[in-house]
Protein backbone atom coordinates (compact mmCIF):
# COMPACT_ATOMS: atom_id res chain seq x y z
CA UNK A 1 0.00 0.00 0.00
CA UNK A 2 1.20 3.63 -0.69
CA UNK A 3 0.88 6.05 2.52
CA UNK A 4 0.22 9.38 1.33
CA UNK A 5 3.14 11.76 2.73
CA UNK A 6 2.90 13.91 5.81
CA UNK A 7 6.82 15.53 5.39
CA UNK A 8 6.33 18.42 3.13
CA UNK A 9 9.85 18.73 2.53
CA UNK A 10 10.23 15.29 0.54
CA UNK A 11 12.32 15.53 -2.45
CA UNK A 12 10.54 16.69 -5.35
CA UNK A 13 11.40 14.15 -8.06
CA UNK A 14 10.36 11.04 -5.97
CA UNK A 15 6.83 13.14 -4.75
CA UNK A 16 5.80 14.07 -8.23
CA UNK A 17 6.89 9.92 -9.42
CA UNK A 18 5.05 8.49 -6.62
CA UNK A 19 1.93 10.75 -7.38
CA UNK A 20 2.08 9.60 -11.11
CA UNK A 21 2.12 6.31 -9.53
CA UNK A 22 -0.71 6.01 -7.52
CA UNK A 23 -3.24 7.79 -10.03
CA UNK A 24 -1.96 4.81 -12.45
CA UNK A 25 -2.55 1.97 -9.79
CA UNK A 26 -5.89 3.84 -9.17
CA UNK A 27 -6.43 3.38 -12.73
CA UNK A 28 -5.77 0.09 -13.46
CA UNK A 29 -7.21 -1.05 -9.97
CA UNK A 30 -10.68 0.62 -10.84
CA UNK A 31 -10.46 -0.92 -14.61
CA UNK A 32 -9.60 -4.75 -12.53
CA UNK A 33 -12.62 -3.80 -10.30
CA UNK A 34 -10.76 -3.92 -7.43
CA UNK A 35 -10.12 -1.61 -4.77
CA UNK A 36 -5.93 0.55 -4.41
CA UNK A 37 -5.54 -1.46 -0.91
CA UNK A 38 -5.48 -5.00 -2.20
CA UNK A 39 -2.29 -3.99 -4.14
CA UNK A 40 0.49 -2.98 -2.60
CA UNK A 41 3.52 -1.36 -4.10
CA UNK A 42 7.59 -2.62 -3.82
CA UNK A 43 9.72 0.35 -4.30
CA UNK A 44 13.01 -1.52 -6.04
CA UNK A 45 15.85 0.52 -4.49
CA UNK A 46 18.12 -2.38 -5.86
CA UNK A 47 20.97 0.38 -7.65
CA UNK A 48 20.24 3.45 -5.36
CA UNK A 49 20.86 5.25 -2.36
CA UNK A 50 19.76 4.79 1.13
CA UNK A 51 19.43 8.72 1.01
CA UNK A 52 17.07 8.10 -2.10
CA UNK A 53 14.97 5.76 0.13
CA UNK A 54 14.49 7.24 3.08
CA UNK A 55 12.99 10.42 0.82
CA UNK A 56 10.50 7.47 -0.57
CA UNK A 57 9.62 6.68 2.56
CA UNK A 58 9.00 10.25 3.35
CA UNK A 59 6.56 10.25 0.20
CA UNK A 60 4.73 7.28 2.53
CA UNK A 61 6.26 4.37 0.68
CA UNK A 62 7.07 1.58 3.33
CA UNK A 63 7.85 -1.47 1.22
CA UNK A 64 11.56 -1.86 -0.58
CA UNK A 65 13.04 -4.61 -2.60
CA UNK A 66 16.47 -5.43 -2.84
CA UNK A 67 18.78 -7.78 -4.97
CA UNK A 68 22.02 -7.72 -4.06
CA UNK A 69 23.07 -8.63 -0.28
CA UNK A 70 25.92 -6.66 -0.15
CA UNK A 71 24.57 -3.63 -1.30
CA UNK A 72 21.40 -4.11 0.64
CA UNK A 73 22.89 -4.90 3.83
CA UNK A 74 24.45 -1.64 4.71
CA UNK A 75 21.70 0.17 3.42
CA UNK A 76 18.98 -1.79 5.85
CA UNK A 77 21.36 -0.77 8.58
CA UNK A 78 21.56 2.64 8.16
CA UNK A 79 17.78 3.02 7.56
CA UNK A 80 16.64 1.38 10.81
CA UNK A 81 14.79 3.94 12.16
CA UNK A 82 11.97 3.60 9.11
CA UNK A 83 9.06 2.13 9.62
CA UNK A 84 10.19 -0.47 6.50
CA UNK A 85 9.05 -3.85 5.45
CA UNK A 86 11.94 -5.51 2.98
CA UNK A 87 11.59 -7.37 0.37
CA UNK A 88 14.39 -9.89 -1.05
CA UNK A 89 13.67 -10.19 -4.60
CA UNK A 90 17.26 -11.59 -6.46
CA UNK A 91 18.30 -15.01 -6.97
CA UNK A 92 18.77 -16.89 -3.95
CA UNK A 93 22.20 -18.53 -3.32
CA UNK A 94 22.86 -20.74 -0.27
CA UNK A 95 25.99 -19.16 1.05
CA UNK A 96 23.51 -15.82 1.60
CA UNK A 97 20.38 -17.47 3.12
CA UNK A 98 21.58 -17.00 6.36
CA UNK A 99 22.01 -12.99 6.12
CA UNK A 100 18.94 -12.89 4.22
CA UNK A 101 16.61 -14.87 6.91
CA UNK A 102 18.02 -12.27 9.64
CA UNK A 103 17.29 -9.21 7.41
CA UNK A 104 14.32 -9.13 5.60
CA UNK A 105 10.73 -9.58 5.79
CA UNK A 106 10.28 -11.19 2.61
CA UNK A 107 11.68 -13.47 0.37
CA UNK A 108 10.31 -13.84 -3.18
CA UNK A 109 12.41 -15.95 -4.87
CA UNK A 110 12.34 -19.50 -3.16
CA UNK A 111 12.97 -22.16 -6.48
CA UNK A 112 13.78 -25.26 -4.20
CA UNK A 113 13.54 -27.00 -1.12
CA UNK A 114 16.87 -26.88 -0.22
CA UNK A 115 16.78 -23.07 -0.08
CA UNK A 116 13.68 -22.85 2.10
CA UNK A 117 14.54 -25.14 4.41
CA UNK A 118 17.89 -23.20 5.05
CA UNK A 119 15.84 -19.88 5.48
CA UNK A 120 13.71 -21.25 7.95
CA UNK A 121 16.44 -22.62 9.86
CA UNK A 122 18.69 -19.40 10.17
CA UNK A 123 14.88 -17.54 10.63
CA UNK A 124 15.93 -15.81 14.27
CA UNK A 125 13.46 -17.49 16.74
CA UNK A 126 12.86 -14.20 17.60
CA UNK A 127 11.43 -12.73 14.71
CA UNK A 128 8.03 -13.34 12.91
CA UNK A 129 7.36 -16.35 10.43
CA UNK A 130 9.66 -15.13 7.05
CA UNK A 131 6.71 -14.44 4.55
CA UNK A 132 7.80 -16.32 1.10
CA UNK A 133 7.18 -16.71 -2.37
CA UNK A 134 7.32 -19.73 -4.70
CA UNK A 135 9.14 -17.97 -7.79
CA UNK A 136 7.76 -19.63 -10.83
CA UNK A 137 9.40 -19.49 -14.45
CA UNK A 138 5.91 -18.52 -15.95
CA UNK A 139 7.53 -17.33 -19.83
CA UNK A 140 9.88 -20.80 -19.73
CA UNK A 141 13.32 -18.41 -20.05
CA UNK A 142 16.38 -20.82 -19.55
CA UNK A 143 18.78 -17.42 -18.26
CA UNK A 144 15.72 -17.19 -15.74
CA UNK A 145 15.18 -18.79 -12.04
CA UNK A 146 12.28 -19.90 -11.49
CA UNK A 147 10.11 -23.75 -10.45
CA UNK A 148 8.52 -25.19 -13.89
CA UNK A 149 4.87 -24.68 -13.45
CA UNK A 150 4.11 -28.71 -13.11
CA UNK A 151 6.52 -28.56 -10.07
CA UNK A 152 5.17 -25.62 -8.26
CA UNK A 153 2.12 -27.41 -6.42
CA UNK A 154 4.26 -30.45 -4.83
CA UNK A 155 6.95 -27.80 -3.81
CA UNK A 156 3.95 -25.08 -2.28
CA UNK A 157 2.91 -28.28 -0.23
CA UNK A 158 6.40 -28.83 1.38
CA UNK A 159 7.25 -25.27 1.93
CA UNK A 160 4.32 -24.57 3.83
CA UNK A 161 4.89 -27.23 6.18
CA UNK A 162 8.67 -25.73 7.09
CA UNK A 163 8.04 -23.84 11.03
CA UNK A 164 10.05 -20.66 10.70
CA UNK A 165 8.44 -19.94 6.81
CA UNK A 166 4.82 -18.84 5.77
CA UNK A 167 4.56 -19.40 2.00
CA UNK A 168 2.43 -16.49 0.69
CA UNK A 169 2.22 -17.00 -2.93
CA UNK A 170 3.31 -17.08 -6.07
CA UNK A 171 6.16 -14.82 -7.75
CA UNK A 172 7.77 -13.86 -11.82
CA UNK A 173 9.57 -12.33 -13.86
CA UNK A 174 8.07 -12.19 -17.55
CA UNK A 175 10.12 -11.92 -20.51
CA UNK A 176 11.49 -8.59 -21.86
CA UNK A 177 9.13 -6.33 -24.84
CA UNK A 178 5.74 -8.71 -24.89
CA UNK A 179 2.91 -7.17 -26.21
CA UNK A 180 0.30 -6.68 -23.74
CA UNK A 181 -1.76 -9.66 -24.74
CA UNK A 182 1.22 -11.97 -23.64
CA UNK A 183 1.46 -10.27 -20.60
CA UNK A 184 -2.09 -11.03 -20.13
CA UNK A 185 -1.75 -14.62 -20.76
CA UNK A 186 1.31 -15.06 -18.82
CA UNK A 187 -0.05 -13.31 -15.81
CA UNK A 188 -3.26 -14.75 -16.15
CA UNK A 189 -1.48 -17.92 -16.22
CA UNK A 190 0.05 -17.34 -12.60
CA UNK A 191 -3.17 -16.58 -11.27
CA UNK A 192 -4.76 -20.07 -12.78
CA UNK A 193 -1.51 -21.96 -10.79
CA UNK A 194 -2.48 -20.08 -7.55
CA UNK A 195 -5.70 -21.35 -7.80
CA UNK A 196 -4.73 -25.01 -8.62
CA UNK A 197 -2.20 -24.95 -5.26
CA UNK A 198 -5.09 -23.60 -3.36
CA UNK A 199 -7.59 -25.74 -4.41
CA UNK A 200 -4.59 -28.36 -3.75
CA UNK A 201 -4.72 -27.38 0.01
CA UNK A 202 -1.70 -24.91 0.38
CA UNK A 203 -3.56 -21.51 1.17
CA UNK A 204 -2.05 -18.61 -0.93
CA UNK A 205 -3.15 -15.03 -0.92
CA UNK A 206 -0.31 -13.21 -2.71
CA UNK A 207 0.83 -12.74 -6.42
CA UNK A 208 3.79 -10.51 -6.78
CA UNK A 209 4.06 -9.49 -10.30
CA UNK A 210 4.38 -6.53 -12.55
CA UNK A 211 7.08 -3.92 -13.10
CA UNK A 212 7.75 -0.94 -14.17
CA UNK A 213 6.51 -1.57 -17.39
CA UNK A 214 3.89 -4.05 -17.02
CA UNK A 215 2.01 -3.41 -13.72
CA UNK A 216 -1.09 -2.54 -15.30
CA UNK A 217 -1.16 -5.57 -16.81
CA UNK A 218 -0.75 -7.39 -13.60
CA UNK A 219 -3.23 -5.65 -11.96
CA UNK A 220 -5.83 -6.70 -14.57
CA UNK A 221 -4.71 -10.32 -13.80
CA UNK A 222 -5.00 -10.11 -9.73
CA UNK A 223 -1.28 -8.71 -8.80
CA UNK A 224 -1.25 -7.96 -4.72
CA UNK A 225 2.39 -7.36 -4.87
CA UNK A 226 3.98 -4.75 -7.61
CA UNK A 227 7.51 -4.27 -7.98
CA UNK A 228 8.75 -0.91 -9.26
CA UNK A 229 11.94 0.82 -9.73
CA UNK A 230 11.88 3.06 -12.22
CA UNK A 231 8.79 4.69 -12.46
CA UNK A 232 9.94 5.89 -8.72
CA UNK A 233 13.32 6.30 -8.34
CA UNK A 234 13.93 6.86 -11.68
CA UNK A 235 16.94 5.40 -13.72
CA UNK A 236 19.79 2.79 -11.41
CA UNK A 237 22.67 5.20 -9.83
CA UNK A 238 25.10 2.14 -10.29
CA UNK A 239 24.89 -1.22 -11.92
CA UNK A 240 24.16 -3.12 -8.57
CA UNK A 241 26.33 -6.45 -8.69
CA UNK A 242 27.82 -9.52 -6.40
Amino acid sequence: MLIAPHNLSVDPLISDNLQRLRAEVARAAGAAHRTVESITVIGVSKGHAAAQVRAAAECGMRDFGESYLQEASPKIESLRDLTATWHFIGRLQANKTREIAERFDWVHGIDRMRIAERLSAQRPHYAPPLQVCLQVNIGGEVAKSGIEPAMAVQLAHSVSTLPRLQLRGLMCMLPADLSHEDNRRLFGAMRTLSGQINDAGTALDTLSMGMSDDFGDAIQEGATLIRIGTAIFGPRMWPANE
